[in-house]
């Protein structure tokens, strides 16, 4: 993956479509962090680096393709492209400065080797895309659309419905959006990305 290019096309997409108070400080904070080099997961997609980036720009493709495809010629009338590059880009900033390299102990041909492996150290227990919602609203306002989005774009994958949150439920029905939000962000990480095992 060539990192830069990625990080290029995110700051592309991001600039050309996101045009809301604040948004200037955001992609100015992204840059300072670890966004653009960090995995999208330590073992499930895209782990390795830059692999972070890479997901989000998968999902925005997926999301933008999904929305045309839902709503046709009027999309724009349903969703916005800056709403759309919004969830999409930023829905995972919960990860920024959440992954560190540590090294175990792997056997390779009858012999242990050190090898470096992803580990999480969260600093901000605040959940994940509730996490997001909350890093995202330090800068700029969000819909309440966008929010619930991001909020829940985990699905049934997240801890709050595993705990038996009924909530997600009624985010889902209120905000039809965000079932092809969750939608989009499965495609990219079971169809458009590889596990680095």
């Amino acid at each position: 993956m060539d990192i830069e290019k990625v990080k290029e096309e995110f700051v592309t997409i991001f600039q050309s479509n996101i045009h809301r108070e604040g948004s200037e400080n955001l992609l100015n904070w992204l840059l300072s962090t670890d966004f653009f080099s960090a995995p999208a997961s330590t073992k499930f997609h895209n782990n390795v680096a830059g692999g972070l980036c890479q997901h989000s720009l998968n999902v925005y493709h997926r999301f933008l393709k999904n929305i045309q495809n839902e709503y046709q010629d009027n999309w724009e009338n349903y969703m916005s492209l800056e709403s759309i590059t919004i969830c999409a880009l930023l829905h995972d900033l919960c990860k920024v400065n959440f992954y560190t390299i540590e090294m175990r102990n792997v056997k390779e041909n009858g012999v242990w080797v050190q090898k470096p492996y992803y580990t999480v150290t969260d600093t901000l227990p605040y959940g994940h895309g509730e996490k997001s919602v909350y890093i995202i609203s330090g800068f700029m306002k969000l819909t309440r659309e966008e929010a619930m989005i991001i909020n829940w774009h985990m699905g049934g994958f997240d801890e709050r419905v595993k705990g038996g949150s009924y909530a997600i439920k009624n985010a889902f029905t209120m905000y039809p959006n965000a079932v092809l939000f969750h939608v989009s962000d499965m495609e990219a990480s079971y169809l458009d990305e590889e596990t680095n095992k």
